[in-house]
């Protein structure tokens, strides 16, 4: 087989969002129809973020191109919009030989308010919750069991045929596990969405490292999937914004740009908890958000949920001229 030259292969410049919404305790994701014709979930096909390549004739800049396609394959309007990452690995989109086009995408993360983007109008589009994708980062209800039943067998059975010689920034496979799942009791960092896709990426544990040719983890036919794969590597984009939004929200307050204009405590601290996966204890958190000053009361009450009625608050907003990391720093619990 003849394999092009690198000079022979032609390069395009894509544009993939990753919206994140959320719904009551549940963090959404927006996928949509794809630039390469995919629908998400429609006929067996995975599902895709928004997506589409940048047109220096028509988008001046790549926000604007990010935020043409998304309104073209979504319908759904964007509010903080941020650039994560490039992403360019032969193998994204074609296979070794191929003459497609060599596609490097520029990643972005995008929040918007569930009240605004509850309907996507464009045909293939609509919310899917994160965690469907990333089901070892759930942490609300305390240790995944998958983690032990599924991932920690197949790390073991790696390390078993000899796999222990793979190395990452001077620190062993045995111990990067135990740093980044929390194996032996040792407190689990949120923020290392990626770097715990892509051990499980390394190790053959995943279906996109299968699909791009890695030999699969001893036994991978016999488990269980290790959440649902995505189109590409999108989940690879997806998890580097859920690992920036994790981080962010602790020192930028990015989590009232999913939060409607006025809410209870008890709205925003489950929010807070659906984007870090992790259960927070009440009274420690409303200490947190006193003590940080973002919000205010607005002197209304809420009757929304049928019981006692609760104190609505607001995003205080002067906060921004007050200090320069204005976040919830919510703390890892292990």
């Amino acid at each position: 087989m003849n394999v092009p030259s690198a000079a022979s292969i032609p390069m395009e410049i894509g544009l993939t969002a990753a919206i994140v919404a959320v719904r009551g305790d549940t963090p959404l994701i927006l996928v949509a129809r794809g630039a390469g014709g995919d629908v998400a979930e429609e006929a067996g096909d995975l599902a895709a973020l928004p997506s589409g390549p940048f047109d220096p004739v028509n988008h001046r800049t790549f926000e604007i191109g990010l935020r043409a396609w998304v309104a073209e394959q979504t319908g759904a309007p964007l509010g903080y919009v941020e650039q994560l990452y490039t992403f360019g690995d032969r193998g994204r989109h074609s296979r070794a030989g191929s003459r497609d086009p060599h596609v490097v995408s520029v990643g972005y993360l995008a929040l918007t308010r569930f009240g605004d983007a509850e309907a996507p109008t464009a045909p293939g589009a609509g919310f899917r919750e994160w965690y469907r994708f990333f089901p070892w980062e759930d942490w609300r209800q305390g240790r995944p069991a998958l983690i032990d039943t599924t991932i920690m067998p197949g790390l073991r059975a790696f390390v078993a045929r000899g796999g222990d010689s793979v190395h990452r920034r001077g620190v062993g496979l045995i111990e990067r596990v135990r740093l980044l799942f929390g194996e032996d009791g040792d407190r689990f960092d949120e923020e290392n969405v990626l770097d715990r896709y892509e051990l499980l990426y390394e190790l053959g544990l995943v279906e996109e490292s299968v699909r791009d040719g890695r030999a699969p983890a001893p036994g991978f036919s016999e488990r269980p999937p290790l959440g649902e794969s995505m189109h590409a590597d999108h989940r690879r984009i997806l998890a580097t914004a859920m690992g920036r939004l994790r981080a962010k929200m602790k020192y930028r307050p990015v989590i009232f740009e999913l939060m409607p204009e006025e809410f209870t405590l008890t709205a925003l601290q489950t929010t807070v908890e659906a984007i870090s996966g992790r259960h927070l204890h009440k009274q420690n958190f409303r200490r947190l958000v006193e003590a940080s000053a973002v919000v205010e009361p607005t002197g209304e009450m809420s009757r929304a949920t049928g019981g006692r009625p609760a104190a609505l608050f607001r995003f205080r907003r002067e906060v921004m001229r007050e200090r320069p990391a204005p976040g919830l720093r919510v703390g890892i619990r292990g």
